[in-house]
């Protein structure tokens, strides 16, 4: 290794230490409150389940990088019966035991 090259490393690590420092102390750096437009603390209700879904659709409806070409998957079925459990009783516990229950038997005993 060179000189210029410890010296590239020391810099992007004091860089990225700064940008951090800095992003993380924002809020307490301001001399006076700094509240959120209306419309982004809207849309911030809408980000949590944005997120779950941009996470969860994709495992349901594709596997190995392709879109799943038949019905006999048991992620589907498990899918299903959750939003159903879901709309119908309001509790994410019952959310997950209930895809549970339908995944497993049909992922173990069908070998969907």
């Amino acid at each position: 290794m060179s000189g210029a090259t410890d010296l590239w490393t020391l810099a992007v690590i004091v860089g990225l230490a700064a940008v951090t420092v800095l992003t993380r102390c924002f809020f307490f750096i301001l001399d006076r409150p700094w509240t959120m437009p209306r419309w982004a603390h809207r849309a911030l209700h809408y980000a949590p389940v944005a997120a779950l879904a941009g996470v969860v659709a994709p495992e349901v409806v594709m596997q190995q990088g392709h879109l799943v070409a038949t019905w006999q998957d048991a992620r589907l079925f498990a899918a299903l019966a959750g939003a159903l459990l879901y709309f119908w009783r309001h509790s994410v516990l019952l959310t997950i035991l209930g895809g549970m229950a339908v995944y497993l038997p049909l992922h173990l005993a069908q070998g969907w």
